[in-house]
């Protein structure tokens, strides 16, 4: 179609957030008439989101930006299954006490994202164990049933792939995409929701929930997928030696989050200018042209804005002036990532590698000791030489050590 009229998908398109879309044009005119509720939904898998969440999220800030309805599903109910999506194995299942937790972690986040209220416009948050934890399942069976066909169910690719590696896909993850086709159709019918959005690997998902709706209530709702990213080195978005870069300042330090972004390699610096910051189009592209020594300027932007947005001004600022004292000044600020070591561990005497390990600057020891023999560790400053080092209280200055993984990643340990 031509440039989208609505404010809302011209944002999309020219910031780059659209993968597919049921009906691009039918949807514009929709969005173009007046406020269109939309959601995305979310499992309670963990108590925070992390990166990898953060396209769907931005999408939703837009949306309410542009003057519609962002509607949050939490899947309460559905966790207790879990999305079998493109996934080799099936996921834990968790109680409904922790279940819980992770709701009230989940909320945090989209609290500093998203304006909640009564307004025609505010953000709801919903949790789909309202309307599937009464569910009796002869009825739903008999209602719902005969509106999905296996032939189809089989032919998505999230089933297929698992299928042809011949990993087992149970009878409890198959039903995953019967309910949530189940919730798009009570969102529609509770909330007017008339849009769900979401990554790619859930389009197969979407489309269940639109015929579901088109078939029982006669009515057009819409889907719209975002791509699933890669940086540019072919990495997974948002993982690191550490783990996950979560959105949480509880799992992961506004200053670890910042530096994460800092990192960001110079062929995904104009790309995440438009996808994970609010600045203006032109600034971001103008951003995103700097080369050579120029592009830092453009990552130590990003890191500020993707941080401000998730964790606020001050915890944004104080990230990047602890960045500019540890890097430009030498000094070890607090401020700095932490871990605490018992002193008897460090008495008796901790392998380096051990420590970069726990510390999350290395994923594993393994990886630790290659780190060492590149020379990219260094232990209170000073380069370690020996994979096999270990530190002692003799390395102890003022109850801590400092750990660095290349010149950008530094831990402090601290030693009680």
């Amino acid at each position: 179609m031509s440039t989208p009229t609505s404010e809302f998908l011209k944002t999309l398109t020219e910031r780059g957030f659209i993968h597919q879309c049921t009906d691009l044009a039918g949807l514009d005119g929709r969005l173009s008439a007046g406020i269109v509720p939309a959601y995305v939904g979310f499992d309670a898998t963990a108590d925070s989101l992390h990166t990898g969440h953060l396209l769907p999220i931005m999408t939703l800030r837009w949306l309410q930006r542009t003057g519609h309805k962002p509607v949050i599903l939490i899947g309460g109910g559905t966790t207790r299954i879990g999305d079998p999506s493109f996934r080799d194995t099936s996921r834990p299942l968790l109680d409904d006490e922790q279940i819980a937790k992770n709701i009230a972690g989940l909320k945090q986040v989209f609290s500093r994202y998203l304006t909640f209220g009564d307004g025609p416009t505010d953000a709801v948050m919903v949790d789909n164990a309202d309307w599937l934890d009464p569910l009796r399942y002869l009825p739903f069976l008999r209602d719902f049933g005969t509106h999905f066909t296996i032939n189809r169910m089989l032919s998505f690719d999230s089933v297929r792939q698992r299928l042809e590696r011949e990993q087992p896909l149970t009878l409890l993850e198959f039903n995953y995409m019967v309910l949530q086709a189940f919730d798009f159709l009570e969102l529609s019918r509770r909330h007017g929701c008339a849009l769900q959005m979401g990554g790619s690997d859930q389009w197969g998902n979407i489309i269940n929930g639109i015929e579901l709706a088109r078939r029982i209530d006669q009515c057009q709702l819409f889907g719209l997928t975002t791509p699933l990213l890669t940086t540019s080195s072919g990495a997974k978005m948002g993982k690191t030696a550490g783990g996950a870069v979560w959105l949480n300042a509880d799992r992961l330090s506004p200053y670890e989050f910042w530096q994460f972004w800092r990192n960001t390699e110079d062929d995904d610096v104009a790309r995440f200018l438009r996808l994970f910051t609010e600045l203006p189009l032109e600034e971001a592209l103008r951003l995103g042209r700097l080369q050579g020594s120029e592009i830092n300027e453009a990552k130590r932007i990003l890191a500020t804005e993707v941080t401000r947005l998730a964790h606020g001004d001050e915890a944004a600022q104080a990230a990047e002036e602890t960045a500019r004292r540890t890097f430009a000044e030498g000094a070890s600020p607090e401020g700095l990532p932490s871990i605490d070591l018992p002193r008897a561990e460090l008495e008796a005497g901790v392998p380096v590698a051990a420590l970069l390990h726990r510390a999350g600057l290395a994923s594993s020891k393994s990886e630790g000791r290659r780190l060492i023999r590149g020379g990219g560790a260094k232990l209170n400053g000073e380069a370690v030489g020996d994979e096999n080092a270990v530190a002692t209280m003799d390395d102890l200055r003022s109850n801590a050590l400092t750990l660095a993984a290349g010149r950008k990643r530094h831990t402090i340990v601290r030693v009680a």
